[in-house]
């Protein structure tokens, strides 16, 4: 049994990506895996300030919603990032928790894989290599884990949309299951 994490970005509630991510969950918690699912949606995350205190703390000094999923990440053993592309790139806010796990770097962290589920309204995979390469840029900051799969749902853009694409969902599904 491995301890799953999923991260949802998107801010809009019944988004598609967040429908990748539960997709995934129901894989994983199948498969007999722990999972902890955490919506940014519902969390207070400041911009990083750069003052690297991180480093020899393992622990940020902004007082927000980060700190706690630091620590969640850290004891992980698979890591998923579910996200809207916009312009080509993750979101904002996933861009920002990115940034505010710099405690990790230097942490004993658990986690080995590490998923990308990303939705857009292109229709071109091609529209989500930004946000892949975005992702693969921040395990490469981490040795001992690796990029283990992703989804890139695409043509798919009002809140739902993504039910009318049982293949994107089935494919979160397996990943979650093989995770």
């Amino acid at each position: 049994m491995k301890k799953v994490l999923i991260l949802s970005t998107s801010l809009r509630r019944g988004s598609n990506s967040d429908a990748l991510a539960k997709a995934f969950e129901k894989g994983a918690a199948d498969a007999g895996n722990e999972v902890e699912f955490i919506r940014l949606a519902d969390k207070k995350i400041g911009f990083c300030i750069g003052c690297l205190a991180c480093q020899n703390t393992q622990r940020c000094v902004i007082p927000d919603d980060a700190v706690s999923i630091a620590e969640a990440m850290k004891d992980a053993d698979v890591l998923v990032f579910a996200t809207p592309v916009y312009y080509y790139e993750m979101s904002g806010q996933m861009k920002t928790l990115l940034d505010r796990m710099n405690p990790l770097y230097t942490a004993d962290y658990r986690f080995r894989d590490v998923y990308l589920l990303a939705t857009a309204a292109e229709e071109d995979e091609s529209a989500m290599d930004g946000a892949a390469k975005g992702m693969q840029g921040w395990i490469d900051c981490f040795p001992k884990a690796r990029f283990a799969g992703e989804v890139r749902a695409v043509g798919v853009s009002e809140a739902g949309e993504i039910e009318s694409h049982a293949a994107f969902l089935q494919q979160a599904e397996t990943l979650g299951r093989n995770a």
